[in-house]
């Protein structure tokens, strides 16, 4: 089975920074893409970073040079280093895996059928 754990999220002040974790199992994780998707309250669930397995990384454009993905495959554990945090960064932030198709930009609701998500960890930021 499955399984993706989040962990990391919280309350920060704008400025401040967090990191959010994804520990992994029941599927070959080294050989997995795996990203972050985040939905605020009335907003699309939007695409933030994904990491491949030969190390290729996508950040959406409003998050570049303030977050970081990054892995490690020993402890099947992937990590969204997120800094200078912003109030628009308040979100839900759900850890998930490839899905089938391909990665989405937006997707109406997160999660979804696709790939499989964890639980999903809170973010927020005040000003």
């Amino acid at each position: 089975e499955v399984q993706l754990v989040e962990s990391g999220g919280g309350s920060v002040q704008a400025g401040g920074s967090l990191r959010l974790s994804c520990t992994a199992s029941g599927f070959t994780f080294d050989d997995s893409a795996m990203g972050w998707y985040r939905q605020a309250p009335g907003n699309l669930c939007e695409l933030v970073s994904t990491i491949h397995s030969a190390g290729n990384t996508y950040y959406l454009d409003s998050v570049k040079g303030r977050f970081t993905i990054s892995q490690d495959n020993a402890k099947n554990t992937v990590y969204l280093q997120l800094n200078s945090l912003k109030p628009e960064d308040t979100a839900v932030y759900y850890c998930v895996t490839e899905p089938p198709l391909g990665w989405i930009q937006h997707k109406s609701q997160c999660p979804d059928d696709f790939g499989y998500w964890g639980q999903g960890t809170q973010v927020t930021v005040s000003s």
